[in-house]
Order: structure tokens, then sequence, then C-alpha cells
């Protein structure tokens, strides 16, 4: 019976470590499977947790630590055994650096797909790039998953996120004298 495929996302998390930046990836498995706020739990974990206190982090930072042969030995399974490619890299990486102002992003990565995006517009949009291999997939396929991608952000990812801000507001209560 084969394994049923499962999306593995890896998000570029920018840190410092022993006082130098870095970016490292931070895994999250079947985040199209995850309510919002997990997905968001585990972003934000990465980004305020000490270093050793993220299993993602802990094992690159190991990686580093090889001798080099063995690192070139990990990177060989890593890339060339099936399966493990998107263990290792993920099925897609999103990143950005919206964050630290506008800027046009060319991210590398050893998985077949990138996500990017930029800052909010005074339009209130927001532009999304994705990077792809092209021996994997077109661009027909490509232009659809943005086609979807804005459907959803619009309409099932923006009703998750009114519901959480409306959990999220106080109930006004008023005081009635008895």
């Amino acid at each position: 019976m084969p394994l049923a495929s499962r999306s593995v996302a890896m998000i570029a998390i920018a840190r410092v470590e022993d006082g130098e930046d870095c970016v490292l990836p931070q895994k999250i498995v079947a985040a199209d499977a995850l309510p919002l706020t997990e997905v968001d739990a585990q972003i934000r974990h990465a980004k305020d947790a000490p270093i050793a206190e993220v299993p993602a982090f802990r094992k690159v930072l190991l990686a580093t630590r090889l001798p080099l042969p063995l690192r070139r030995l990990a990177w060989l399974i890593g890339l060339n055994f099936g399966r493990q490619h998107a263990n290792y890299f993920g099925s897609f990486v999103v990143t950005s650096v919206a964050a630290y102002g506008a800027g046009e992003l060319h991210a590398l990565s050893p998985g077949p797909f990138i996500l990017s995006y930029g800052v909010v517009g005074p339009d209130q949009t927001i532009d999304v790039v994705i990077r792809w291999d092209h021996r994997i997939t077109d661009a027909a396929l490509i232009a659809k998953a943005l086609t979807r991608l804005e459907q959803v952000l619009n309409t099932e990812i923006a009703a998750e996120l009114r519901s959480q801000r409306q959990q999220a507001e106080p109930k006004q209560v008023r005081a009635v004298a008895t």
C-alpha cells in the first residue's frame, strides 16, 4: 500500500546565532491540513524559542559541524533518495523579506518550489512570486496554483482570520444595577 503524499513546508526563519545573522529552516508537516493558529504557533516558536529548543534548527547546526565528506554524503542522500528529499528540504519553501521593508527576493533552495511575497501595498495587495524547477512542472500549472492561492487567501483563509479576530475581541459587558 503506497504512502499518502503530504506537503512539507520549509519556512525560512531569520535568527541570530552566536552574534551572527543566519536563516534557518523550520519544517511544518502537512501545513495545508493545520489550522492557521497551529501554523502561526510553530513559526512563532521557531522565531522566539532558544535555538537549542527547535528540533529542525538543532539538526541543521549538527550537520554543519560534520566533517565535509559526511556533510556531502548527507546532502547526497537528502537530494537523491526519493521521499527523503521532501523530509530534508520540504516539498516547498516559503520566504520573504517583507518584515524588513520592500524588496525583491530571488531566493534559492534545494526544494522544487519557492514561494515569496512582498509587503502589503497601499491598495492592500501583496505581490506573490513562485519560483520552481521547470523539470518538475510547467508554467501553466504554476499559474493555476497562483490563481487558486489568491482564491483561498481571499475566501477561506480570510474567513478563518476574521473568525479568530472576533473570538479574540473582548465582549462588551454592560453593568446593570439591581
